[in-house]
């Protein structure tokens, strides 16, 4: 008797609905656990441009030697003097550079990756340390007071890729009545809020910058609305499943190749690709730039932005002609399914049938309850979408 009920317990619709419901998360555990630690698990430099200050044939020497030692860890050039080093690094195009003598010193910006800058102290180290002479380390981008260890700006990459996305499923599933130019504008009222808060967490609440928070704010509306036309976008076509198509693009792939804990140098070929054409990498070097090298790399960051822009609202533009299409489709339905019902109760009146007779066919045309049936029937699909929404929506803000 139990072993019976068991298995009928495990055959039951429920038990199917359950096991349906698991995959979501499954697929988020498996897709989380592969891109974290694919891009995080063994960090190592790849080609990290580093540059020895001076020009006698005594330097170019010694700057052989360091590539040849480091292999395709460091790419190293020689620059003509410490100048030229810092513009180099404050444009971003070296992560560091060494400049030998009595009294070595090597330049870093932590700003723009804290990570990358500590390889380059830790590659220059043992070269004073072996000359006998201590390295003096001069940080040319130090972070702001609020921001200490260098990656606040990728946390408030977070927060704001957390509202954005998080915000699909309510738009997309219980605004999914809406019509698509509604759901727009909700869209970017939503992110004009996502983007307040992201201002409010950067400036006055915990000053992770010191300066460019206009900039800041208007880098998170972009980068928010961008999400969000996405998402809704794609919910006309994935439905239940668009929760974790999102948390594919704007979490697996976009925390992990922003280049918020490791720059791309750092990282295998796939994160690295993905850098420079993701939007967190457009959000996340856009704001570096501007708050910390007076916007070398600038444009770039705001064109990714843009483009991805352009793409959500070409993905909610399509989205909308095919709910149109679906709806014209249902109405020529429903139009066809009423005029079947009416040509079976005319015929009665075409016989010759009585006012009192049509009437009576008209009452009996339709089954007895079908009012009462069809709104419990509504009523049911009406609670079957809320919970499928409330399971969207926990499974959105809750990983």
């Amino acid at each position: 008797m139990t072993t019976g009920s068991t298995v009928q317990g495990l055959r039951s619709p429920a038990m199917r609905h359950v096991l349906t419901h698991l995959i979501t998360p499954l697929l988020m555990c498996l897709g989380m656990g592969l891109a974290y630690l694919g891009a995080f698990a063994a960090p190592s430099p790849h080609h990290l441009p580093v540059a020895v200050v001076g020009t006698t044939a005594e330097v170019k020497v010694f700057a052989q030697t360091v590539q040849d030692k480091a292999g395709n860890a460091l790419d190293v050039r020689t620059v003509p003097d410490r100048q030229t080093a810092a513009d180099e690094l404050m444009a971003r195009d070296i992560s560091g550079a060494y400049i030998p003598g009595a009294h070595p010193e090597v330049l870093v910006a932590s700003a723009g990756s804290d990570t990358s800058a500590t390889v380059v102290e830790q590659a220059f180290t043992p070269v004073a340390a072996a000359q006998g002479a201590p390295l003096t380390i001069t940080d040319l981008a130090p972070t702001a007071h609020g921001d200490p260890t260098g990656q606040a700006l990728f946390f408030l990459l977070v927060a704001v890729s957390i509202g954005s996305y998080a915000s699909v499923a309510v738009l997309g599933g219980v605004g999914g009545s809406l019509p698509m130019r509604l759901r727009a504008l909700l869209v970017v009222g939503t992110s004009f809020v996502v983007s307040l808060l992201g201002a409010l967490f950067a400036g006055p609440l915990f000053h992770l910058v010191s300066h460019g928070l206009w900039g800041v704010w208007a880098m998170s509306w972009l980068y928010s609305a961008g999400i969000l036309f996405v998402g809704v976008g794609l919910h006309t076509f994935l439905k239940r499943w668009t929760t974790l198509g999102v948390m594919v693009l704007f979490v697996m792939l976009n925390f992990t190749s922003s280049g918020g804990i490791y720059e791309p140098a750092l990282q295998n070929g796939f994160f690295g690709s993905l850098h420079a054409f993701w939007n967190g990498a457009g959000y996340l070097e856009g704001n570096r730039d501007l708050v910390y090298f007076h916007g070398h790399g600038l444009p770039r960051g705001i064109w990714t932005l843009a483009i991805w822009l352009v793409v959500g609202l070409a993905v909610t533009t399509i989205a909308g002609a095919v709910e149109r299409r679906r709806e014209r489709a249902a109405a020529s339905d429903v139009a066809a399914s009423d005029a079947v019902v009416g040509d079976a109760v005319a015929v009665p009146v075409l016989a010759g049938a009585t006012a009192v007779d049509t009437a009576t066919a008209l009452r009996t045309a339709a089954p007895v309850g079908a009012d009462e049936r069809s709104a419990d029937a509504e009523q049911d699909v009406e609670e079957e979408v809320e919970e499928e929404v409330e399971e969207e929506v926990e499974e959105a803000v809750g990983v």
